[in-house]
C-alpha cells in the first residue's frame, strides 16, 4: 500500500510558525490540537474567523439514523439535528445559525472535555469520560410540535481504533480529523412522542470530529457506514476524497470489530446529475469493491452571499466486499450508510 504514512509519535499539531509538524494517519489520536499556533494571515486577529471546528455524531438504529452536530466555522456557529426514517424514506431537520458562533463551546482535543450549546431553542451537550461518550439533547419544538430528546452513551474502549488524519491544504492551511465508527450505543431517544431504546446489539454510533483551516472554495466526497455483518461482527466504512494534499495518507479504511484496515486510493464513480443512480467505489489494490444504491437525498443548502454550501447526503445500501489485512474476504450485504458530495465557499 503506497503513500500511507502512519504517525507514531505524540507531538503538537502545529509548529510555532503555524506549519504542520507532520502529515499522515494513525489508528489512535497522536497530535495535540494547538490551534493557537495557526498562522496563515498577516492580520492575526482575523485568523479565528477562518478556523473551522465541529463535532458531528450519528446513531444508526434498525429504523432510523439520528444525527446531532455542534459546529463553529469561525464567523458562524451552526447547531443542527436531523432524523432519517429508513422505512418511510423521509427526513426532518432543524438548524440554528449563530453569528460568530455565539454560545458554542468545543474542546481542544477529541479525547476529553465537553462540546455544548445551552440554548433555549435547543440544548446539546457531548462529553467524554471513562471510555464513554455521553450525548444529551433537547430540541423542544423539533417536528410536528414534538420535542426531540436524547440521553445516549457510546462505548469507546481503549483498543477501539479510529481514523485519525492530518493533511496540508495549500501552504499553511490544513485538515485535522478523527472519524470513529461502530461505537456500541445505550440509552434512549424521544422522537415523535415515542421513546426509542438503544441497545448495543442493534444500535451503533459514529463521530466525525473536524478541525482545520480550509481554502475558501472547497469540495469533498465522504462515504460512511456503521453496521453489522450477518455473523454479528461490526463493520464500519470510511472513504473520501476532495480537498487537501493526500500524498501522505488518505482517509480510506474499513473497520472490522473495532480494528482499522487501512486502504489507499479509492475511485468513486457516481452521477452528480442524478445522485440516485448507483455509486461504485473501488480501491486501487482490489481490497474494496462496493456498490451503493441510494434511497434518500438529504439536501442542505446555505447561501448568504460570501458563505455558500450545498451538500447532497445520500442514504442507501452498500453491497460488495472488503479484504482484511490478513487476506480474509468479507461480504457486505444490505449495509445502511451514506455517501455525500459537498461544495462550499466558506
Amino acid at each position: 500500500m503506497k503513500n500511507q504514512k502512519e504517525i507514531t509519535e505524540t507531538n503538537p499539531l502545529l509548529k510555532p510558525d503555524g506549519s504542520l509538524t507532520t502529515a499522515g494517519w494513525s489508528p489512535f489520536p497522536k497530535l495535540d490540537n494547538n490551534l493557537e499556533n495557526a498562522s496563515f494571515y498577516g492580520l492575526k486577529f482575523l485568523q479565528p474567523l477562518r478556523i473551522k471546528r465541529w463535532d458531528y455524531y450519528g446513531i444508526t438504529t434498525p429504523k432510523y439514523y439520528f444525527s446531532f452536530t455542534i459546529s463553529d466555522i469561525g464567523y458562524l456557529g451552526m447547531v443542527f439535528a436531523y432524523v432519517v426514517d429508513f422505512e418511510k424514506k423521509t427526513y426532518h431537520e432543524e438548524t440554528l445559525t449563530l453569528p460568530l458562533g455565539g454560545g458554542v463551546e468545543l474542546p481542544r482535543n477529541s479525547e476529553s472535555g465537553e462540546t455544548k450549546y445551552p440554548g433555549s431553542k435547543a440544548s446539546l451537550s457531548f462529553s467524554v469520560e471513562n471510555q464513554q461518550r455521553k450525548l444529551s439533547v433537547l430540541w423542544p419544538n423539533f417536528e410536528q410540535r414534538e420535542a426531540l430528546g436524547a440521553e445516549i452513551f457510546l462505548t469507546q474502549t481503549p483498543e477501539h481504533e479510529s481514523m485519525n488524519l492530518v493533511i496540508p491544504i495549500e501552504k499553511k492551511r490544513f485538515y485535522f480529523n478523527r472519524k470513529i465508527n461502530c461505537m456500541p450505543a445505550n440509552g434512549w431517544i424521544d422522537y415523535l412522542g415515542k421513546r426509542h431504546r438503544l441497545k448495543p446489539n442493534h444500535s451503533l454510533g459514529n463521530l466525525d470530529w473536524g478541525r482545520g483551516v480550509w481554502a475558501y472554495r472547497s469540495f469533498w466526497v465522504w462515504a460512511s457506514a456503521s453496521g453489522f455483518l450477518e455473523n454479528g461482527q461490526t463493520i464500519g466504512l470510511n472513504m473520501g476524497y476532495g480537498f487537501g494534499d493526500t500524498s501522505a495518507a488518505t482517509e480510506n479504511a474499513f473497520i472490522l470489530d473495532g480494528k482499522i484496515h487501512k486502504l489507499g486510493e479509492i475511485k468513486f464513480n457516481y452521477n452528480n446529475k442524478n445522485f440516485y443512480d448507483p455509486w461504485t467505489m473501488q480501491s486501487d489494490d482490489g481490497r474494496l469493491e462496493l456498490v451503493f444504491t441510494p434511497f434518500l437525498d438529504r439536501t442542505a443548502k446555505t447561501d448568504i452571499k460570501l458563505l455558500t454550501s450545498e451538500v447532497h447526503q445520500m442514504f442507501g445500501y452498500y453491497e460488495g466486499f472488503v479484504i482484511t489485512d490478513s487476506g480474509e474476504k468479507i461480504i457486505i450485504k444490505n449495509l445502511i450508510g451514506f455517501a455525500e458530495e459537498h461544495f462550499a465557499k466558506w
